[in-house]
């Protein structure tokens, strides 16, 4: 019988956020695979937690990857950890999952912290639907393509980005957004100097050009705005009402409701429908 992978969140800045169940896995785990041994054994160590590490990066995740399913396959129990936040979340640990999935090993999420989620509920842009970008690539050709595709993007878009490559990325956001379109720039989460500020792509541009950035960022850039729906001609128009009439609505009631979706007058849209009829 195989054994089990936990996913297990670590705090962003905050020991104080990892939670009772978070420290049970590990001290429970067979074996701990880490993103780097190095930053995990201090949290280990905090928690009074002695537990074999393994490494698992970005860098070695074929290779290891194999060799932690093995001993996964042969009943053992891993808990991944990353340095900071939710493991498998832009992150090779999404390889590992799959692996453990064609191989019918069980993965649990232990939850915990997750910057982006923490960066988008502040922002005060809107939550209702949005999408994760993380780190935008460096290849300028690759990167230009990516916002280019995003330019009619209505959900609101989450980036990640390190303190000596913020200015640049807020140029190109501002070129392919424009200067007037809202940002949250979130840094430090969880941290001493936590901060958040809440302006415009533009804004943010003039500020950092005199401001050195520090400490990690997570920028909740706000959506496009919702396409304009495609105007009805009046033809078009009498042709919708009469197709809501045939479902059983009233002239009366059809009339209004495709004059209202269509900008056209009611009393025009009414004229044309019964000189058609």
């Amino acid at each position: 019988m195989s054994g089990t992978l936990y996913l297990v969140a670590t705090p962003i800045g905050n020991l104080g956020d990892f939670s009772p169940r978070a420290v049970e896995t590990l001290q429970s785990a067979d074996f701990i695979a880490a993103e780097d041994t190095r930053v995990s054994v201090k949290l280990l160590n905090h928690f009074g937690i002695k537990k074999p590490l393994v490494s698992y990066h970005e860098h070695n995740h074929i290779t290891a990857g194999q060799s932690i399913l093995s001993r996964l396959l042969a009943g053992e129990t891993c808990a991944l950890v990353t340095d900071a936040g939710t493991p498998a979340i832009s992150d090779p640990g999404e390889d590992l999952v799959r692996l453990c999935a064609e191989n019918g090993v069980p993965v649990y999420a232990i939850p915990g912290c997750c910057a982006a989620v923490n960066a988008l509920a502040v922002s005060g842009l809107p939550t209702g639907r949005f999408t994760f970008e993380g780190f935008l690539t460096v290849n300028k050709k690759s990167r230009r393509e990516r916002l280019d595709s995003l330019k009619n993007e209505e959900r609101t878009m989450i980036f990640h980005e390190a303190p000596h490559k913020l200015c640049t990325t807020l140029d190109d956001l501002c070129t392919a957004f424009g200067p007037q379109r809202r940002i949250s720039l979130c840094r430090e989460l969880t941290k001493l100097h936590e901060e958040t500020m809440r302006t415009t792509l533009g804004q943010a541009v003039e500020y950092y050009r005199a401001t050195a950035p520090k400490g990690e960022y997570v920028l909740v850039v706000e959506g496009a705005p919702p396409a304009e729906e495609a105007a009805l001609t009046l033809e078009e128009a009498v042709a919708l009402v009469k197709k809501l009439r045939s479902d059983g609505r009233r002239t009366k009631d059809a009339v209004k409701e495709v004059a209202e979706h269509s900008g056209l007058s009611r009393n025009e849209l009414y004229a044309a429908v019964i000189a058609a009829d």
